[in-house]
């Protein structure tokens, strides 16, 4: 037996499908067309909310980040110059210790 694609047998099934499909539709043409065209208007409509949430979110969500950036940096800042601080006081002890002469 030769192996054929399958081809003939899916073009006459998509026949009969389309064919049955016609014969059984509940609405007319126009009406079938008219639901089609609102419902994809309600799936855009539903896109287009949840697109500006998301980038309502997002923006928030940059927001809070920026803010948490800002309080970092003004906490190692501080860390940074207690740390430079206690160099120089570090340095100002051993210094005074080690010479007594140098006050």
């Amino acid at each position: 037996m030769a192996k054929d694609s399958g081809l003939p047998s899916f073009l006459l099934g998509l026949g009969v499908g389309i064919g049955v499909g016609l014969l059984f539709a509940p609405k007319a043409g126009y009406e079938t067309r008219e639901l089609l065209k609102g419902k994809a208007d309600e799936g855009k409509e539903y896109l287009r909310r949840r697109g500006s949430e998301l980038r309502d979110s997002a923006g928030d969500i940059i927001e809070r980040g920026k803010e948490a950036i800002g309080r970092q940096r003004d906490t190692l800042a501080e860390a940074v110059e207690a740390g430079k601080q206690a160099y120089r006081d570090a340095l100002g002890n051993s210094t005074s210790s080690e010479n007594p002469v140098a006050r």
